[in-house]
């Protein structure tokens, strides 16, 4: 019976519906060209930006289909990249138009992961406002997360990986007493204020987003050797989240031996599909744009190594509508998102940035 059910599991994430002929007309339309792109982030305070961060430490401005000469931010010499290393995301606070708060995650020359707020002129950041706000000393130079968002409370959170290494030999996925494996938040409204825990038991969340009209959580959790999910938090969840790494991968036992920690619900993914599909997840964003009305509440996300695109639909709680999408982007690295809901999606390889297009 255990085998049945996890058999018709997999086949309701993996069977792809028919598409409309709506459906087929969704496509990509490139438009900018950059270095290992990972990460794009945008403002109320500049409407027509998009800031693309490229993995060795630079920040340009796609401006009315323009690629800035001159970078917003360029922290190339205080940056290890390479790998999963780099600069990984970049966040405007809630009330950059008065305060010009920007906060950036990276990978420092030492190997920690660090997480630090800078001031810009109203143009361009300036790098000797650094405040370090976080850092962690690494074990491994994989797994590191890096994805900076604000959320509906108007905190920043941060996403961090187990650590690295294969497997989780330290088994830090279900050790909250290490700051690995996990999402965190901050208030940074508040002076002296302590990063608070949100969930754990994440081998590399690569990817997490709200929604913008509700304030729910999707995550892209990167799996071990065969599944890698989508992991979900209604904007009314309360508590602590536990999302089973490295019990489960996916919904799918990985070590028997290692017992779930106490603190917190467990949570599993609504989402899944296996490394026939591709090997490692990468998480977006609702589509929330007024370009292309049919795909407004669909959550599309996609693999870095296949390329593919996905995109799903959650009601009361549950992934419905899951259909691949009829174009793709070998090496995704990350998706992004303007001040107008339009999507964005890039590759880290061939560097390419493209915006979804119906």
């Amino acid at each position: 019976m255990r085998k049945l059910a996890a058999l018709l599991a997999l086949l309701a994430v993996l069977l792809v519906p028919a598409a409309s002929a709506h459906t087929q007309a969704l496509h990509l339309v490139q438009v900018g060209q950059f270095s290992a792109p990972v990460d794009a982030a945008s403002t109320p305070s500049a409407p027509g930006n998009l800031y693309v961060v490229e993995q060795a430490g630079r920040v340009l401005v796609l401006q009315n289909g323009k690629v800035s000469a001159t970078p917003f931010l360029d922290l190339t010499a205080k940056v290890r990249s390479g790998g999963e290393q780099g600069m990984l995301s970049i966040a405007f606070d809630p009330g950059y138009a008065t305060n010009h708060y920007v906060y950036v995650s990276y990978t420092a020359l030492n190997g920690d992961q660090r997480v630090a707020r800078f001031t810009t002129d109203g143009t361009n950041v300036i790098p000797s406002t650094q405040k370090v706000l976080l850092d962690i000393k690494d074990i491994a130079s994989n797994h590191n997360g890096g994805q900076l968002q604000f959320g509906p409370d108007g905190d920043l959170y941060w996403g961090n990986g187990d650590g690295g290494n294969e497997g989780d030999p330290l088994n830090l996925g279900q050790n909250v007493s290490r700051p690995f494996a996990r999402i965190i938040k901050l208030n940074v409204r508040k002076a002296n204020a302590k990063w608070q825990l949100v969930g754990y038991g994440l081998r590399n969340p690569w990817r997490f987003s709200f929604d913008s009209a509700n304030g729910d959580l999707y995550i892209g959790d990167v799996g071990q050797d065969r599944w890698e999910e989508v992991d979900y938090l209604p904007h009314t969840f309360r508590g602590v989240a536990n999302f089973g790494w490295k019990r489960y991968e996916g919904t799918h036992i990985y070590d028997a031996s290692v017992k779930l920690a106490k603190l917190g619900k467990y949570v599993p993914p609504i989402a899944q599909y296996s490394h026939a599909y591709g090997c490692a997840v990468s998480g977006g964003y609702v589509y929330r744009g007024t370009a292309i009305p049919s795909a407004v509440g669909r959550y599309f996300y996609g693999d870095d190594c296949s390329g593919t695109v996905w995109s799903l639909k959650v009601v009361n709680g549950k992934a419905t509508g899951l259909r691949k999408e009829p174009f793709s982007v070998p090496g995704l690295s990350s998706f992004g998102v303007d001040t107008s809901g339009e999507l964005y999606l890039m590759s880290v390889g061939g560097g390419g940035l493209y915006k979804l297009a119906g």
